[in-house]
């Protein structure tokens, strides 16, 4: 960057040795001479030799302009020129760069290439798996147990029997064995499981207190289970609560009843979810 500055700038190291000719030139062309100047000289100062020696001056103050603009741009080429070589040499660099990183991507894809025609043609060579049908499973031809019960037990006894007292007492016998098995088996109870949603009059209701009451309501068939507070609105929140029950004891009905006395706390009593067990 210096080089090519000083390129453009016209510049005279050599100034004060043409400014002493120059000088030199007009105390010749004026007549006047230095006073250290010897005598034999002074004649040969006429007009014409003084204006020679003039114009040679001055044409080596012109041959001294070219030579330095010459030399200045002679610099500055020869700066472009290293320039030109560095930026030439860094974009060989970068060639064989790339040039390497190429041959590594193609060497990757080769690789690829060849697990991908491996790899299809381990899946063509593949036997398909044939999975034998599966036989439908033969229904069971045991009988519950209570049916062959059933079956021992002939109410009414064979059709070779006759007609008597003694086939009476056997039928009668039959019956009550009958009714005193069906008697052992013990009967089905239906329950339901029921999610009380129990609202409280307001957000300083003590909720522990509140879920303490509820579940000192204690019935046959009642059977309380979990419960969490639910926020409602405004910092308020409400108690649900699972309890099972068995339905010919316990109603719904009832078990609000129940739940609504403690209105110290509870403000109302709703069925949220009712499911047969």
């Amino acid at each position: 960057m210096a080089v090519n500055f000083l390129a453009n700038e016209n510049i005279w190291f050599d100034k004060y040795k043409y400014d002493d000719a120059e000088v030199q030139y007009y105390r010749h062309l004026h007549g006047s001479v230095p006073t250290n100047t010897p005598v034999e000289n002074t004649a040969r100062d006429s007009p014409a030799v003084q204006e020679n020696g003039a114009s040679n001056i001055l044409r080596d103050i012109a041959r001294a302009r070219e030579n330095i603009q010459k030399s200045l741009a002679g610099s500055a080429i020869q700066g472009a020129d290293n320039e030109l070589c560095s930026r030439v040499t860094s974009l060989e660099r970068e060639n064989q760069n790339l040039h390497k990183e190429v041959e590594e991507l193609r060497l990757m894809f080769s690789k690829l290439e060849l697990r991908l025609s491996t790899m299809e043609k381990s899946l063509t060579s593949a036997k398909p798996v044939v999975f034998a049908p599966t036989q439908p499973s033969k229904p069971s031809t045991k009988q519950p147990e209570e049916d062959d019960d059933d079956d021992d037990l002939d109410l009414f006894g064979s059709s070779d029997e006759e007609d008597s007292a003694e086939s009476e007492r056997v039928r009668e016998e039959r019956l009550r064995q009958y009714a005193e098995k069906k008697s052992k088996k013990p009967a089905l109870i239906a329950k339901s499981s029921i999610l009380l949603d129990v609202k409280p009059w307001d957000d300083e209701t003590d909720m522990a207190k509140l879920e303490e009451c509820v579940r000192t309501v204690q019935m046959d068939g009642l059977v309380w289970g979990a419960s969490k507070l639910v926020a409602v609105g405004y910092g308020i929140k409400k108690l649900q609560i699972q309890c099972v029950v068995e339905d010919d004891k316990v109603g719904t009905d009832e078990l609000e009843e129940q739940i609504i006395k403690f209105e110290d706390y509870v403000q109302s009593v709703d069925v949220a979810a009712f499911n047969k067990v």
